[in-house]
């Protein structure tokens, strides 16, 4: 009998918040859900471990998980926690550093089945690469605004005095770089792949 995902995540009190109707969802049929991670070291570390964890517990429950590497964002650089602007990764040492990641997840989730749940790792440079700065404007930029942009915590601490060296344009367009990883998911590769997961629970 396939386990209830969402009890399972309870019953380990792993489960911050859902959005209404998840629970039904994952008892009607197979979900996808991802998590993504940039390559800026070749190996995981212990904040990413529950993340990973409550994949494979999806996948137990007969879910299929995702690990999405950040070719692109890695070169890029998440501002949230950080007080300075990270060192920008050539693209050797990001692959180099993505399949490093991949043999550590390969311990938690199982890629080799041949079960329609297998696990996969994708890599958001594939549909990055070949974006001109004039594209991104036109088809991200446009659908969101500056002052949503401006509130969020990571880009007001490196705004407000906090942080050593302020806040780069590169830095400022990551969360544009996530929201387009976001709607690759739901709109376009995976049209049932509802669910993100963060440390704290399931999105």
């Amino acid at each position: 009998m396939i386990k209830n995902f969402v009890e399972e995540l309870k019953w380990r009190g792993m489960l911050a918040q859902i959005m209404p109707g998840t629970e039904e969802l994952l008892q009607k049929e197979m979900v996808t859900a991802y998590l993504g991670t940039d390559p800026t070291a070749d190996s995981l570390h212990i904040g990413h471990l529950c993340g990973i964890m409550m994949l494979r517990h999806l996948q137990h429950c007969g879910h299929k998980p995702i690990i999405l590497v950040g070719g692109a964002t890695g070169m890029i650089g998440d501002p949230s926690g950080k007080s300075q602007e990270r060192n920008l990764l050539d693209s050797t040492t990001l692959y180099h550093n993505q399949e490093c990641i991949k043999a550590q997840v390969a311990k938690f989730l199982d890629f080799e089945s041949k079960a329609e749940n297998a696990a996969e790792m994708v890599n958001n440079y594939d549909w990055m690469k070949d974006f001109s700065f004039l594209d991104f404007a036109r088809t991200v930029g446009k659908h969101i605004t500056v002052n949503y942009m401006m509130a969020k915590d990571s880009v007001q601490k490196r705004l407000n005095g906090e942080a050593r060296d302020g806040l780069s344009f590169t830095e400022f367009t990551y969360q544009l770089l996530q929201g387009y990883d976001f709607y690759i998911f739901i709109k376009v590769r995976v049209a049932n792949c509802s669910l993100g997961v963060t440390t704290s629970g399931v999105i």
